[in-house]
């Protein structure tokens, strides 16, 4: 298959209609019928390649590599669907506002050394003007006393000469604060777009996380009984419904997902296998499990 044929069998595999879902199938035999918001992650990025900055959660094994995972359900089954290759509707969007935000460049603007330049080039004119009004009265006064004003003269031309060079260094200076305070707007400005930028940014990866936890509830769901206190949880209908232990709902995530493990099991997570009758905590969780005491 060329890469032209491969490119427009991934852009009618990403035309789902919602009467067609496609159908993920996972390693306990569970499937996800998915709708048009979520396809393949696969189609989000090539094949071994790292995961995009849009990714909404973590890499799956660092969200689901310890028992408990220190994180929120709708994190951990978002790093489940994520294992499972699901990627949210909204990667493409993450991914713009990543790079938006990447592409912002504020300038370093140093307001404070404009303005000291400014005030001692005012400095420095207001005392060559003293100087030459000082040395114009000394002209005029030896010249109505007839005496030599030579040397005064040269005085002059001299104050005269650095008051004019103060003046133009002064009109500089101010033109420069001028540019500062310009580029002092501009990357607040700046600041401002990129604080929208992430606050949009933060509320996408929300969404996608949500959207990510609600394609793999129901797989979540059926795998409540099979764990450690699952059985006593009430999962309703929503991520945001569950009721019943953290460790069982990190148990059932793990369990759905498809991370390689080994998955460690931290003490309140190795005693609620201890208590159980189950299965083995490999068995239960289809990973390898480590104990602390191991």
């Amino acid at each position: 298959m060329t890469g032209t044929d491969r490119s427009e069998e991934v852009a009618d595999e990403l035309s789902v209609p919602r009467d067609s879902s496609p159908v993920v199938n996972v390693r306990d035999g569970t499937e996800i019928h998915l709708d048009d918001r979520v396809v393949s992650a696969d189609h989000a990025r090539p094949s071994g390649s790292a995961p995009s900055a849009g990714v909404p959660v973590p890499n799956p094994p660092e969200v689901l590599g310890r028992i408990p995972t220190g994180t929120t359900l709708r994190t951990e089954l978002a790093a489940a669907a994520r294992s499972r290759g699901l990627a949210s509707s909204f990667a493409a969007e993450l991914s713009t506002l990543h790079e938006s935000i990447e592409a912002i460049e504020i300038p370093s603007v140093d307001l404070e050394g404009a303005r000291k330049r400014l005030a001692e080039a005012t400095g420095e004119e207001e005392r060559l003007k003293e100087r030459v009004a000082a040395t114009r009265g000394n002209v005029q006064g030896r010249r109505e006393v007839d005496a030599d004003a030579k040397g005064s003269l040269a005085d002059l031309e001299e104050a005269a000469a650095a008051l004019s060079a103060a003046q133009t260094e002064r009109i500089a200076a101010e033109q420069a604060l001028e540019r500062a305070r310009d580029r002092a707007a501009a990357a607040r400005d700046e600041r401002e777009r990129r604080l929208t930028l992430r606050d949009r940014l933060d509320n996408r990866r929300r969404d996608a996380r949500s959207e990510l936890a609600n394609a793999t509830y129901p797989a979540f769901c059926e795998a409540l009984p099979m764990v450690p206190n699952g059985a006593m949880a009430d999962p309703g209908d929503a991520p945001s419904a569950y009721e019943g232990s953290s460790l069982a709902a990190s148990f059932a995530a793990v369990r759905i997902s498809e991370v390689d493990g080994p998955v460690v099991l931290g003490p309140d997570a190795a005693t609620a296998f201890d208590r159980w009758d189950g299965p083995s905590p490999e068995t239960a969780l289809g990973v390898p499990a480590v104990r602390p005491d191991l």
